[in-house]
């Protein structure tokens, strides 16, 4: 099933999707969540689902539906964001880009390379450690926009890119995670966009410290999650899109992962207390950025990512200030 959060003048209240119509929780005959969480209700989903079934076979669902025109907000807030990067595709082709547009002199030399081996050049390729373990840098979950929120185009930035990502919410906590207990303590799926400045990113990335102002001003995430009993038996076959005004610019799918988000959970939880409400990306799904499709955001586009079976996210770009406000 999908979730999301509506605010209601000051409160906030949980409505489910059903029929491709939305409906208040709290509203529901025969549901009674007392303070609980949306968290809350993903870990104790099992226990719910049949619950939920019952009520929204019910007559008694026009009492309860809502419209569709609340504002949107965050479904939760974010403990913390690790984004990975486990698409091998998507780090090659990114590589690829950044030569094409910021190191155009080596470019010849690569693809003299590439079309005599017809394989890529050594040095795009990820270093050894990311084949033998999932590679991952922390994110600015504080700035966190979702579905409909315009996104500020940074100053500092003349190629500001997006990231087509899968993520998911932890709802149990974990520590030396067994295969087992990881799946188990995965509540939820939604669409991640990781905004890039890209050009401010490969000096970055130089320094030895990873990403910051290249990355930290803004992430989208849905507001919406799906359960992830509707999402895990077909994780790792997803189809995905990228649309810029309406028009699909890439396709892409989550069958290209050298590490599982199994994995991901047993390495980040070695030694490691993870805790109930921190969101892991996948990072970016094959052809999911501009870096790899050259579909380049401009001011007043309308960037959209949607995932099968997890749903869509859609926000409008604005023009950049000399104060960096939009």
């Amino acid at each position: 099933m999908k979730f999301k959060r509506i605010k209601l003048g000051d409160e906030a209240h949980l409505a489910v999707e059903h029929n491709q119509r939305w409906y208040r929780i709290d509203l529901l005959p025969g549901l009674c969540l007392g303070q609980a969480t949306l968290l809350d209700l993903l870990r104790d989903w099992p226990e719910w689902r049949p619950k939920f079934q019952s009520a929204l076979a019910s007559a008694d669902l026009p009492g309860a539906e809502i419209s569709s025109d609340y504002p949107a907000c965050l479904p939760f807030i974010p403990l913390s964001l690790r984004d990975f990067m486990l698409s091998e595709t998507h780090a090659v082709n990114a590589a690829r880009g950044f030569v094409k547009h910021f190191m155009a002199k080596v470019l010849p030399v690569i693809k003299a390379f590439e079309g005599v081996t017809k394989a890529p050049f050594p040095a795009l390729k990820p270093k050894a450690i990311w084949y033998r373990q999932p590679i991952y840098y922390f994110s600015n979950h504080l700035n966190m926009a979702t579905e409909g929120h315009p996104i500020h185009w940074p100053s500092y930035t003349g190629y500001l890119d997006y990231e087509l990502e899968l993520a998911f919410v932890l709802v149990k906590p974990l520590f030396n995670a067994t295969p087992e207990q990881a799946m188990d303590a995965i509540g939820g799926f939604m669409v991640l966009n990781d905004f890039s400045a890209r050009d401010v990113q490969l000096e970055e990335m130089r320094s030895g410290f990873g990403p910051q102002k290249s990355k930290h001003f803004i992430n989208a995430m849905s507001d919406t999650v799906v359960t992830a009993d509707e999402v895990l038996p077909c994780v790792n076959n997803l189809q995905a899109e990228v649309r810029i005004n309406g028009h699909t610019v890439s396709h892409s799918t989550t069958a290209d992962f050298q590490h599982s988000i199994v994995d991901i959970l047993i390495h980040a939880s070695k030694d490691e207390r993870l805790h109930p409400g921190e969101v892991f990306a996948t990072g970016t799904l094959p052809n999911g950025c501009a870096m790899e499709n050259d579909h380049w955001l401009k001011p007043g586009d309308t960037i959209e990512l949607w995932i099968e079976r997890v749903g869509s996210l859609s926000n409008t770009i604005n023009s950049p200030t000399k104060d960096g406000k939009a």
